[in-house]
């Protein structure tokens, strides 16, 4: 069985009255009327103290008598029950776990820091109470699975695969749903639902992590340089045209390659130009 069952329980303020009384009026009897026994009575009462529970809102008890599963009690309030009951009690409220981060290799064997956040509560108290030994640990265990086998399905980034789509870095709302996914799937025996799993902390590991960024900062540089080429060939092609259109200089192609030098070299240079001035004639 994996059913949850609900038990309706007696109201506790009958019952506490019912418990008082039969405490009470024994002990009276004994005092004043010398009737012994009306200790039977007065054992009774106090063997049903143990019976009364409270529950919380958003709380639930598990009963089981003797072994056997008897139902659980999800409403809140002051109740009474059999006190032969073994009750364990069950918090139903949303929980927040911050994993801490845990370094794992990605698709392509990259060793990373991966942390999750993960919210969850018990949907199914019977399954939390006997399916598994301790749900609290088992949620534990199990993301930390959840987060492996996620980061072994996508690449960091895809520096070294270019032809990933997805990657843990910009997958977004996919990597996400699919960690929802697998965490769904892992915590249903224990009767745990699952409301929202993202990604909250995501880096490469120390070792690699200075690497990396070199890495990184080459290529922002190389595609920066692409850019900037790209421009000053622009500027030179405009610049030789508009000078042939109006007729400011004539130029042989001698000319021409040695302005095309200099000015991608003022255009592409990381570093500001310094102006020669030529005070000569034009072939000096």
């Amino acid at each position: 069985m994996d059913k949850e069952k609900k038990y309706s329980p007696s109201n506790g303020y009958v019952a506490i009255i019912i418990i008082l009384l039969m405490i009470i009026l024994p002990i009276l009897g004994m005092v004043f009327i010398k009737l012994f026994l009306l200790a039977i009575i007065l054992v009774i009462g106090i063997f049903c103290l143990p019976g009364l529970m409270v529950i919380n809102p958003n709380e639930s008890m598990v009963l089981v008598l003797f072994g056997a599963y008897k139902g659980t009690v999800k409403k809140n309030g002051f109740f009474w029950v059999n006190p032969f009951f073994v009750k364990k009690k069950i918090s139903l409220r949303a929980r927040n776990l911050d994993s801490e981060p845990i370094k794992v290799n990605d698709r392509v064997g990259n060793p990373i820091m991966i942390g999750i956040v993960l919210v969850w509560r018990v949907e199914n108290t019977y399954k939390a109470a006997f399916e598994v030994d301790d749900y609290m640990h088992f949620v534990d265990i199990q993301t930390e699975a959840a987060i492996r086998k996620l980061a072994g399905h996508y690449p960091y980034d895809n520096f070294d695969d270019e032809q990933a789509e997805t990657t843990l870095r910009s997958g977004g709302k996919e990597v996400n749903h699919v960690l929802e996914e697998e965490l769904r799937e892992r915590l249903e025996i224990a009767g745990i639902h699952i409301i929202e799993a993202r990604i909250a902390y995501l880096a490469y590991a120390s070792e690699i992590a200075q690497a990396m960024l070199r890495r990184q900062q080459a290529t922002a540089i190389v595609a920066a340089r692409i850019k900037i080429v790209e421009g000053a060939v622009g500027m030179v092609e405009m610049a030789l045209d508009q000078l042939s259109a109006k007729g400011v200089v004539e130029m042989d192609e001698e000319k021409k390659a040695a302005m095309v030098s200099n000015l991608m070299v003022v255009l592409c240079s990381d570093k500001d130009a310094t102006p020669v001035v030529n005070t000569g004639t034009l072939h000096q």
